[in-house]
């Protein structure tokens, strides 16, 4: 119980109110909330998210998972979720942090041991009970803060003893079938990054199955069996929610923001976006600036 209320004591500490930190550490950061949210629609990275205190609930398609202080919430690949924080007040805020997952180290650390990557498939999305050594590790990442000249040489290792402790764990299984060249996660893993990474243009399917190692009809398929979605409806939430982040960040007008994700129609945009956010555009950001729950998506 100490291990998680110094967690709490870190996270709170460096947000002092409301709001998403990214930290000085690269795939490390902190969310705080002082009251429960709305459900908002974001993609989540692959990452390791640990909750100090509060609760919150995830979703991906019909499946629905509530983590809280003791449980941790494990994304293999980038997914898309709806999530809501439902347990928090100005007394007892939600506090959680979220480490990146570092491929390249996951792959060393998996040769280095010599363990066999599973062959059956995997959950992308679980949670599962936290342990001492793994908050442990997650107070001595963020303690680091507060020393940025050892952010560079100590970040890495702690880093890599935090995968190794969820390699040794329930979820180690899951993180290695992530982590082979072959399997469906890390090809579908590999058709999300070539989405991404071209999300306003126009998707050819075929490029993104070449990606992926993979023919059309089978990254149809395997596609939405992790991510509940077609190829082509990931690509419409990231640039909804792309086109979201510039009008509240950066003022964008709805129809700027439109042509800038990729829409050549204002109306379609329009439709599209208040089919997933719940309201036009310009009501939709008025409504989050007036409450105050604006992306929260760890």
């Amino acid at each position: 119980m100490q291990s998680i209320a110094n967690l709490a004591a870190l996270v709170a500490r460096h947000v002092p109110s409301t709001g998403m930190l990214s930290t000085s550490i690269n795939r490390l950061s902190l969310f705080r909330a002082d009251e429960p949210t709305v459900p908002l629609p974001a993609v989540y990275e692959a990452s390791l998210c640990l909750i100090a205190q509060g609760t919150k609930r995830v979703s991906l398609g019909e499946q629905s998972l509530v983590y809280d202080a003791a449980h941790y919430l494990l994304v293999s690949v980038d997914l898309p979720l709806l999530g809501h924080v439902i347990q928090a007040d100005r007394e007892a805020p939600y506090l959680c942090c979220k480490i990146d997952i570092d491929q390249a180290a996951l792959t060393d650390l998996i040769v280095a041991e010599g363990g066999r990557a599973p062959k059956a498939d995997f959950p992308a999305l679980a949670i599962y009970r936290s342990d001492d050594d793994l908050i442990d590790a997650a107070c001595r990442l963020m303690r680091l803060l507060d020393q940025p000249a050892s952010i560079p040489a100590l970040a890495p290792l702690i880093e890599r003893e935090i995968l190794y402790r969820l390699l040794m764990g329930p979820h180690g299984p899951a993180l290695r079938y992530m982590a082979v060249a072959d399997s469906r996660l890390n090809q579908v893993s590999r058709a999300i990054a070539t989405i991404r990474t071209g999300f306003n243009r126009p998707l050819r399917i075929e490029q993104v199955a070449n990606a992926a190692g993979m023919s059309p009809s089978s990254l149809h398929q395997h596609f939405k069996a992790v991510t509940r979605m077609t190829p082509l409806e990931y690509q419409k939430q990231l640039r909804l929610q792309e086109a979201r982040r510039l009008m509240l960040s950066a003022g964008t007008t709805a129809s700027n923001a439109g042509f800038a994700v990729g829409y050549e129609s204002p109306s379609q945009f329009n439709r599209e976006y208040a089919r997933l956010f719940g309201a036009p555009p310009r009501r939709n950001i008025e409504q989050l600036q007036l409450s105050g729950n604006l992306l929260t998506p760890v």
